[in-house]
């Protein structure tokens, strides 16, 4: 019997970025999807679950906080880590605000990513409706 593996968005407008962090998580056994804006996200979310999200905010078009409002507002129960390189003030009281379960500068320390991300997903699978 296959043993599901967990599935990891990954929104970011930069490719480089979305390389990387596809290629860790990869080896780490998450199953990643990647998506180069934040419309590209918000028109599958519905269909595409996923069991954690790695959002960077500041992206052409739609907002990585723009993300975050939808989300809230479909009701999608989603653990999502928030990564930045913007590190002004209020960001991280805004992005806590909006329910994401961590913010993490840029560039990310490999270990505080990876932990953020089990503590995710431990606590979604603790909390979320029908668990």
């Amino acid at each position: 019997m296959a043993i599901a593996r967990p599935t990891v968005g990954v929104l970011d407008d930069e490719s480089e970025m979305r390389k990387a962090l596809r290629r860790l998580l990869a080896c780490r056994g998450f199953q990643v999807l990647e998506y180069e804006r934040g419309a590209d996200l918000l028109d599958v979310l519905d269909s595409h679950p996923l069991d954690c999200l790695l959002l960077d905010l500041h992206m052409e078009g739609v907002s990585g906080f723009e993300v975050l409002e939808a989300i809230l507002a479909r009701q999608i129960h989603l653990p999502v880590i928030v990564i930045t390189a913007y590190d002004e003030p209020g960001t991280e009281e805004r992005v806590r605000g909006s329910e994401a379960v961590a913010c993490l500068k840029k560039p990310v320390d490999r270990d505080a990513l990876l932990s953020a991300i089990s503590a995710a997903l431990t606590n979604h699978a603790t909390t979320s409706p029908g668990k």
